[in-house]
Parts: C-alpha cells; structure tokens; sequence
C-alpha cells in the first residue's frame, strides 16, 4: 500500500499545474515562533481556524481536532470530562507540548508532566495550530511528536457578544457568554462558559459490578486585554481560570462504582511586553500556570497534588528581508510539584529549573526554495545540558505546489514525579532524559480545476532511552523504582488530508492515517515480563485510521454536516483484572449528523446527533464511551 500511495504521490507531483500562493492567506506563527507564510514553511503545520471551530457544535476543542486533523488521536477513559488526551504521529500524549496563548500547559505534579484536554471548552479558542514532528529546539522538553498551540479570542474590531445555550443526552447542559470590544488603543474579550452533565458511567458492564453516572461540573472564564502604548510598544496580557468536579470510578471486576472524585482547579495568566523598532521585535513574556487537584478516593481519604510553572520568556526577531530572519530566545522555568497524603500525612514539596537558550534562522538560498536551520541549549537543574536542533526545506513547484521536508532532534526530560516519587532518594542521578530523532517530507497541492486540496506526509521518529520500565527497588525491598529501558521506541506513517468542494455549497472533507509503531520499552525490556506483551504496536494507536466529514448547504438559512470515524483495532495495557497482561480492543466505526438553521438572520439553531447508531466501543480497556447522544441549543452572536 505504502509502495501505491508513493506512485500516486509522484504523478500527482508532476501533473500538478497549479499550488500554493505566493501570497497565500494563511500565516502561522508556531513553526518558528514568528509569522510565516503557509507556503514558506518546511514542517508539517496543520492550522484550524475561526471559522471551522464557529461551525462545530462540541463542546470541547478535543472533539473540534479529532474530526478535523490528520496525524493526531485523540481518547478519552470514560465520558465527559474523563482523563483524555492526544497522541501525535502513534506517540503517547506526554511526547507532545500544548501551549494556549504562549503558556506551557502541563502539570508538574502528574507522573507524566502532562496536559489533559478535558477542561478546554470549544467556544473560548480563536485559533488551533499543530505543528508535527520533533520541535525541541523551538519548544524544548516533550516537543517529540510535536506541539499544539492554541489561541483564546480577542477583541476585534468593534463589539462582538455572544449568548449560547445547550441542552442534551444525559443531563448535559452549557451556557456561554462573552464579551469582546476595542478601539484605536484596547482591546478585551470576555467568555464565561458553565458546563455541566450527569455523564455516564466510565466503568463498563463487562467490569460485573454496579455502575452509575459519573457526573461532571466545569465552569470556565477567559479573559484577555491588550493596549497599544504608541507606534513601537504595547502590551497584551491573558488569563484563564477552570475550576471542574468530576465523580470518576476505578475499573475493577466485581466492585460497585467506588464513587471517587476528584476537584481540579487550573488557573494561568501570561504578561506581554512587545516592541517593534525597525528591523527588530522583541517580546517580553512572563507566565504562570497553577493547577490542583484534589483526589477524594471511596474510603474518604483524599490526595492532594499541586503543579507550578512559572516562566520569563525573551523571544525576538531580526528581518534582514522579507524572507530572510533570525529568531532567537532566552527561557527561564522553574516547575513546582506539591503533594499531600491524608493517609500519611506526608507532605513534600520538590522542583526542578530549565535555562535555555535557542536560534532559528529562516532564509531563501534559491527563489522557490525556503529553509530553516535551528538550535536549542537546555540547561536542566538535575539532567544537565542538552542541545537539540532542527533543519526544514520548503521547494514551491509553482505557486500551488510545495514539497517539503524536515528533521529534528527532541528531548523529554524525566518527570518530577520520576525524580522524587518514582525512584530512591539518591537515586534520581541514574535517570536519562528520553531522545528523539524524527523526519518527514511531504507534498501540498491545489487542483484548482478540481477545487481540491490535497496534503501527504510520510513521517519516521524513533527515540531511546524511554521511561516505560520499572525494576525492584534494591535499596528500599518490596518497593519499585522508574527506570530507562533498554528498548527502542518507533514510529512511522503516512497522513493524508483532502479537501473537495464541487459546489459552492458542497464539499467532503477526508483524513486518513497509518501508523506503523513499535514499543521496544514495553516487548523487548528484559526486566519486564515480556510474555504479557501480546502486541509491539503502541498502545491505544490504531495502525488505520479515517474520518470524512460532509458539509451541504441547502440554501442560506439550513446546512448540515455528517461525520463517519473508523479506528482500527488497538492494543492496550490489561489491570489487576486479567494480570496486568495486554488486551486487543476492537476496530469501530461511529456515525454523527449536526444541522444548523438560521433564524430570522439573528439567531442560530443547532441540533447534532453524534454515534447514530448507539456503537459499542472502548477506547480505553474496561472503560465506556458515550453511545448515542442528542444535543440541541441557540446562539446568537451580535
């Protein structure tokens, strides 16, 4: 198939007569941390926009990217709320950075230092860019499968309300409203969003116990503020505030739902200074980020985990010419993780800093040709330094066209957790960061006569050194401690997205994704038992995956859309249950329809039916998913 879909690629290649603008519209700022035309960059960028995310009736952006990208899986353990994430390229969700609004947004006190999408609310987001690919010289630690990065509204020009309210399956309900104006010198918005839903249960019937409805409560404010101090200086600030409660069950067989719950309270805020003066921007950036969660288990006893990032950033650029720019960067962070058990009443408190310093030079060698050639020093408080860097090519074949190719060294530092909870005290020494190399090249197009978009990628990442095993404890017996295996991690792929528009109110969108992975850590680890291994694939990664979606407009006031997933079959980590050996859960596929109506050119009307057909499926093992769910609501944005 592989050998197919390169043939294609070829003809397409020189048949093509048409491609991507000289002055294509879109710009995009996370492939180097500055703005770039789509058509100079080199990496693969996926950029989704204001109007597809007004046009999607979820709730919560990590539905929005699951319909709409190529390259990316997203999961959940249960219903709303639920812990979920993204994998990038077949790798877990902690080799991908997520930032919103330039804030790193991970948890220092979770295991895997990373970022759960359950909170982020669909209406708040502006802008979605997912930059694909090793990007640590850029992004630092993580930035392995790649990063996304997420921008909150702003005031535009003039005043923009909204008021939108949803009610749905399961007691699910969702109220917004926002507020944004400017003038010649401010800028504000304002959203404030109420979700709450009597959800599911996440333990499935297979489990043999008695389960009930894990409820889920999340209320959200974004609130943004920019001022123009003259020509050359303003200021921007942001800040986001979630505060969600959600009852969640521990999927065990023969036990009743353990009614546990945990309260999370996320707040983050970023200061910007910007200044232009000539050839120059520099960008002065503080941010925050405090997270707490507060884990009430079904004997009463409670957890208490709290997360703390604080970071001075310098970002700054020097155009020589329109195509030619240094970027360059200073990074101070210090992360912060708390942790308090009632049973022990242990109490600890450790953290760990990141100086770094990085360079991108973007350039034209050649008139249709772009590159980027970066470098990136870490300075890790316990791991030591480490330099990654990153080479891209961008070749226009014409001013529809580009092929383009690129390479990059990643790195992920070891967690606080595996420092000072996963190992012995003295030990943490023994831990090395996790290594990436990753390559892809790709071909875009538009077939102007066809009105298609077309966009190939294939992609290859490897990485050593993963902190997947665990081994016992010598110094301290009957314990165990997080360790470096000595297997290698793989994966490569294809991804493919096309965009056909036959009619002005028509047109079929499709993504496709093969992931060929291998986890080495997990199969070939000789201090694991390598038998429970019935699978080399990754976990929770389908080797085949596609989504279509169908949009028609029946006249200007009535449009619909239909979506049809298929996933293919996927290994996963066993429990307790099956003595922790691997399971194999089945392929699906799930069917959704939303429709829109415009009423008297003021309000819209809105109606989506998501798994028509009441699928049964797991995306986790021994955890639901939502079956056949019904949402209806109004808005109106003035």
């Amino acid at each position: 198939m592989l050998i197919r879909i390169i043939k294609f690629l070829i003809v397409l290649i020189f048949q093509a007569n048409v491609l991507f603008a000289a002055h294509i519209p879109i710009i995009v700022i996370a492939p180097g941390k500055s703005i770039q035309s789509y058509g100079t960059v080199g990496s693969s960028v996926s950029v989704i926009g204001k109007e597809t995310l007004e046009n999607s009736d979820a709730h919560f952006l990590g539905d929005v990217l699951d319909n709409e990208l190529p390259g990316m899986n997203y999961f959940q353990s249960g219903g709303y709320g639920t812990t979920s994430g993204i994998q990038l390229r077949g790798l877990p969700k902690r080799y991908s950075t997520v930032y919103i609004d330039g804030v790193k947004m991970a948890d220092p006190s979770t295991p895997d230092n990373s970022f759960y999408f359950s909170s982020i609310m669909n209406r708040a987001i502006d802008r979605v860019e997912i930059l694909r690919g090793s990007q640590s010289s850029l992004y630092g630690s993580s930035a392995i499968g790649g990063t996304v990065n997420i921008f909150t509204k702003k005031g535009g020009e003039g005043k923009n309300k909204r008021f939108e309210i949803t009610n749905g399956s399961n007691g699910t309900n969702n109220i917004l409203l926002s507020y944004g104006d400017s003038n010649e010198k401010h800028n504000y918005y304002i959203g404030v969003n109420k979700f709450v839903t009597d959800g599911i249960s996440a333990m499935n019937n297979d489990t043999g116990g008695l389960a009930d409805d894990d409820e889920y409560d999340n209320d959200a404010v974004v609130v943004n503020y920019g001022y123009e101090i003259n020509d050359n200086l303003k200021f921007e600030s942001g800040l986001r505030y979630s505060d969600s409660f959600l009852n969640y069950d521990e999927v065990t067989t023969g036990r009743t739902d353990q009614n546990n719950s945990t309260d999370d309270t996320e707040l983050s805020y970023n200061l910007r200074l910007i200044h232009e003066y000539g050839k120059f921007k520099n960008t002065l950036v503080y941010n925050k980020t405090d997270i707490e969660r507060a884990t009430k288990l079904y004997t009463n006893a409670s957890e208490n985990y709290f997360g703390e990032r604080d970071a001075i950033n310098l970002i700054g650029e020097y155009n020589f010419n329109l195509d030619t720019k240094i970027v360059y960067g200073i990074d101070h962070e210090i992360d912060k993780a708390n942790y308090k058990d009632d049973w022990s009443g242990l109490y600890e408190e450790n953290f760990e800093f990141i100086n770094s310093q990085y360079f991108d030079f973007q350039f034209r060698p050649k008139e249709k040709l772009y590159s980027t050639i970066g470098f990136r020093r870490d300075d890790h408080s316990i791991a030591g330094d480490y330099t990654t860097g990153r080479t891209t090519i961008a070749y226009k074949l014409n001013n529809l066209s580009k092929i383009r190719t690129s390479y990059g060294t990643g790195i992920r530092y070891p967690a606080l957790y595996d420092y000072f909870y996963g190992t012995a005290v003295g030990k943490k020494e023994i831990l090395k960061p996790e290594k990436s190399k990753s390559f892809d090249v790709g071909y875009e197009t538009i077939f102007k006569k066809m009105n298609m978009n077309f966009n190939i990628s294939a992609f290859r990442i490897t990485y050593d050194d993963p902190l997947e095993g665990w081994k016992s404890n010598t110094d301290v017996l009957g314990t165990y401690t997080v360790k470096n295996s000595a297997g290698k991690i793989k994966s490569k792929g294809i991804e493919l997205a096309i965009l056909w528009q036959p009619k002005n109110n028509f047109n079929i969108g499709v993504n496709y994704n093969y992931n060929e992975t291998y986890d080495g850590a997990d199969c070939d680890d000789p201090d694991l038992d390598s038998t429970k291994c019935i699978d080399p694939s990754m976990v929770r990664v389908p080797r085949h995956e596609i989504t279509s979606a169908v949009n028609y407009k029946i006249n200007k006031n009535l449009s619909n859309k239909f979506i049809v997933r298929y996933s293919g079959e996927i290994r996963d980590y066993g429990n307790g249950n099956n003595n922790y050996a691997d399971v194999i859960l089945d392929d699906h596929i799930t069917f959704d329809y939303s429709a829109k109506y415009i009423l008297y050119n003021t309000y819209d009307l809105f109606f989506t039916a998501n798994n028509i057909f009441d699928q049964n499926y797991e995306e986790a093992w021994m955890y639901s998913t939502l079956g056949r769910t019904f949402n209806f609501g109004i808005r109106r944005v003035y």
